[in-house]
């Protein structure tokens, strides 16, 4: 079997499950992981044939990816810009929206002076390896709740950036250990933001699958991480740091008032590459002139 053989084969296997576009660059990449290749070199050796171990292994795959299983928990790895991370059933897997909130955070940040950066919900850890890899002369914390989230974030860190610290904290209950009062440029995170009611509206690849306690709110309260986040963030900000968020593209005026309502200032919300609000960003000018905003 030739490699534009496998890859036509299980581009028809997967559409009993995926469009088939999508079944197309889902086949592509499970072919371009097994044998090393990127997808320029699957393409001009489609007719080479494929090792019988390699042939084994997609067979194996394929059941999995059949009953909807993502395919970066299949391979057991995601990209995250110039990262190639390990995921786990653990942590969400990484999506282009984030890439997109790394880069404004480096477009904004890049200078001769380091940051001091905190990511909480660090999941796999990309956001945090990702700005300790573009701002270099950073100190970078990650942050997560779940023990086994971090184990995969460690890993991934020891790879990419074993400079980044890694914390383990509820954050809706508790402060981040080692973090001093006012010392932090950036707070960043994507949080949960998936209203209870959303889940209707969600692929089985990712309602199935990816951890809940990383994409869910009730409906009830949908706000939740940000409203903990705002509050810390008067207390770990520095007067002139500035916080990011990934948001629920239904909610971008509310998260913004409960920013500006905190005494955040320049607050705005910013749109994906496909035009949707995904990305907050404003700045703390720091407790006294909060202060002294509200006493005139």
């Amino acid at each position: 079997m030739t490699i534009r053989q496998l890859t036509d084969q299980l581009t028809q296997n997967l559409q009993a499950v995926y469009p088939a576009p999508e079944a197309a660059s889902v086949a592509a990449r499970l072919v371009e992981h097994l044998l090393g290749l990127d997808g320029l070199q699957r393409r001009m050796r489609a007719t080479e044939p494929v090792p019988t171990a390699a042939q084994a292994q997609a067979a194996a795959w394929l059941p999995r990816l059949l009953r909807h299983e993502p395919l970066q928990y299949v391979l057991g790895t995601a990209p995250f810009l110039d990262m190639d991370l390990l995921v786990t059933p653990a942590t969400l897997i990484p999506r282009p929206e984030t890439e997109e909130l790394v880069q404004l955070i480096v477009q904004e940040q890049h200078g001769p002076r380091g940051r001091r950066i905190l990511d909480v919900g660090t999941g796999s850890g990309c956001i945090p390896l990702a700005l300790a890899r573009a701002l270099p002369e950073s100190q970078v914390w990650g942050l997560d709740v779940s023990a086994e989230a971090l184990a995969v974030a460690r890993h991934n860190g020891q790879q990419y950036a074993p400079q980044v610290q890694w914390l383990q904290a509820d954050i809706l209950t508790e402060t981040p250990p080692g973090i001093k009062p006012a010392s932090l440029d950036v707070l960043v995170s994507n949080p949960p933001y998936v209203r209870e009611s959303e889940q209707a509206q969600m692929r089985a690849n990712v309602l199935d699958f990816e951890p809940h306690s990383a994409l869910f709110v009730p409906d009830t309260d949908p706000l939740v991480f940000y409203r903990r986040l705002a509050a810390l963030g008067t207390e770990l900000l520095m007067p002139g740091g500035a916080i990011y968020f990934e948001i629920n593209e239904a909610l971008p005026a509310e998260t913004l008032q409960l920013l500006t309502e905190r005494g955040y200032r320049q607050a705005r919300w910013l749109p994906d590459l496909s035009g949707r609000p995904r990305m907050v960003r404003a700045t703390w000018p720091g407790r006294s002139a909060v202060v002294q905003a509200d006493d005139v």
